[in-house]
């Protein structure tokens, strides 16, 4: 058995079905777990959830950003663009809408004690507050009584830096932003949404999450998505890997074996 960890999709499903080839994926023996994003952007954002979904036990997935956004549009918050449209319209639309809104906000891998997430983790954070404050996000998205209520209000960059004692919305949306938005933050913990550049083009006072002082986190293997631009997969000096490395701009799809840490990749067909 193995298990494979699969970077940002952003509705390419051809491209993750080639990935998949690749790697020898056989959901009768093997797992994936998805680090979010499985929409948005890419022509077959309709057709990779219902895939995904298809997969069942053989499959994990992580909510991303654009997931999140797509589960605020079903709920009638926002709207949506080309990419989204098709499955708001769908005859399955809310039944794929109650399959994501059980996916987790986080993952840990217990065998090679990895943690999956889409972004970031807070400095502050231990791996038992990020599982805990994930959880917290998920039962309140699975509640069908606040969770329509609870995405109207998940927009926002404040509060920007955790601290015990927030009220119950505010820690909710720190916990969002921080595992499926986080790129930079200063040294004390304080995040910046707006860059997005690699490493080296952010303003002085900030730091890839992951290279926060004090990162109680520090030790533990992480694998996320996300950050499209941070230029290389591997930061193991950090105990992190970024698995998002552009296929909707054009690079390529990656995975990660978590067994062995190998590495598999597809780009763009000639």
């Amino acid at each position: 058995m193995s298990t494979f960890v699969i970077g940002d999709i952003q509705g390419c499903l051809s491209a993750l079905q080639r990935l998949l080839d690749i790697c020898r994926f056989d959901p009768a023996r093997d797992h994936v777990i998805f680090t979010g994003d499985l929409v948005a952007r890419g022509p077959e954002s309709l057709q990779t959830l219902r895939f995904i979904k298809r997969l069942g036990d053989s499959a994990t997935t992580v909510l991303g950003n654009h997931d999140l956004h797509l589960l605020a549009l079903l709920h009638g918050h926002g709207h949506a663009g080309p990419d989204l449209h098709p499955i708001l319209i769908a005859p399955d639309r809310d039944e794929l809408a109650h399959w994501l809104r059980h996916r987790a906000l986080a993952h840990l891998h217990t065998a090679s004690d990895t943690l999956i997430v889409h972004a970031g983790l807070a400095p502050q954070w231990s791996l038992e507050d990020a599982l805990e404050l994930a959880d917290e996000v998920q039962r309140t998205l699975r509640d069908d009584r606040h969770a329509a209520t609870f995405l109207n209000k998940m927009y926002g960059n404040q509060p920007d830096t955790w601290r015990t004692g927030l009220a119950p919305v505010e820690r909710r949306r720190f916990t969002i932003n921080c595992l499926t938005r986080a790129r930079y933050c200063t040294g004390d913990g304080r995040f910046e949404f707006r860059q997005k550049g690699p490493p080296g083009s952010q303003s002085a006072e900030l730091l890839p999450w992951f290279m926060a002082p004090g990162r109680k986190t520090r030790t533990q293997n992480v694998v996320f998505g996300h950050w499209s631009s941070l230029g290389r997969i591997a930061w193991p000096e950090w105990s992190v890997w970024g698995l998002d490395t552009g296929y909707i701009w054009g690079g390529r799809l990656s995975a990660l074996r978590l067994e062995d840490h190998s590495l598999f990749d597809v780009g763009h067909s000639k």
